[in-house]
């Protein structure tokens, strides 16, 4: 079931999702937008606050002792050093990783009431391409069904992010900067998974405009890509409504700026 929040003036920051394949640079993107924005002067509608930014899964090995870390590494120890965590049990494996992503939303709900943008480093949108491949390995359509389904799951627990935006690319440039990076090679089964991920994000998008944006590295350079996550930030702070827990339904109050506000199930 997906909550549609009601449009009245909220307190709240915007949360946004920064998504795509290893490689395709989502961290040092972001990062060259924020840096721009911390030069920026805040508008009326801006808090004085930067933005915050939440690693993603590859970034947060041993940086916090919490609960999201701790079921993080047992998944790491699962899957026996996978870059992708896959353990072989790819249901038991989804819920895991989307309790962690419930658990993240937690830790930044303090943020976004006073008004703070969070970026997201991989939310949501991740486990779903992720776990449906592994669920669906062979059948492009299958995968892309049981994408969205596990999106229509994941919002039945938290709200989904106000924005995501892909950073996309040929896949084959995204493993060389991965291997680059890494110092490693990735086994011919683990490029095939990157590259069917790759595009199962692009087709996962296209699902749904309204939320989603897109940056092609084919056709847009660091220069432009920065540009346009931190035009898309800006914009993301105007018309917030409030959200409501999904599963309490009409009348219940906003989890950020606690007014009572009736929700609608879409």
């Amino acid at each position: 079931m997906t909550i549609t929040p009601v449009r009245h003036a909220c307190t709240r920051g915007p949360l946004i999702a920064v998504e795509g394949i290893t490689g395709v640079g989502k961290t040092y993107l972001t990062r060259r937008a924020l840096d721009a924005l911390d030069d920026q002067a805040p508008d009326e509608n801006a808090p004085d606050a930067e933005p915050l930014l939440l690693d993603g899964f590859s970034q947060r090995a041993g940086k916090r002792p919490d609960l999201g870390e701790a079921l993080l590494g047992a998944l790491r120890e699962a899957s026996a050093g996978d870059p992708f965590l896959r353990g072989g049990t790819p249901l038991a494996e989804t819920w895991l990783l989307l309790a962690i992503k419930r658990y993240d939303l937690d830790t930044v709900i303090a943020e976004l009431s006073r008004g703070r943008a969070v970026f997201e480093g991989r939310s949501v949108d991740t486990t779903a391409v992720c776990q449906a491949l592994l669920l669906h390995p062979d059948n492009p359509g299958a995968a892309l069904e049981t994408a969205k389904a596990l999106l229509d799951f994941a919002s039945s627990y938290r709200p989904l992010p106000d924005l995501t935006i892909l950073i996309t690319d040929d896949a084959r440039a995204a493993i060389a900067r991965t291997q680059q990076r890494d110092q490693r090679v990735l086994i011919p089964e683990q490029a095939r998974f990157m590259g069917e991920a790759c595009a199962l994000y692009e087709r996962l998008a296209s699902t749904d405009p309204a939320r989603y944006r897109v940056i092609d590295r084919r056709t847009v350079d660091e220069h432009q890509a920065a540009g346009l996550i931190r035009a898309w930030t800006q914009s993301a702070r105007s018309g917030l409504g409030c959200v409501c827990e999904p599963w309490q339904g009409p009348g219940a109050r906003c989890i950020y700026c606690d007014r009572r506000a009736d929700v609608t199930p879409a």
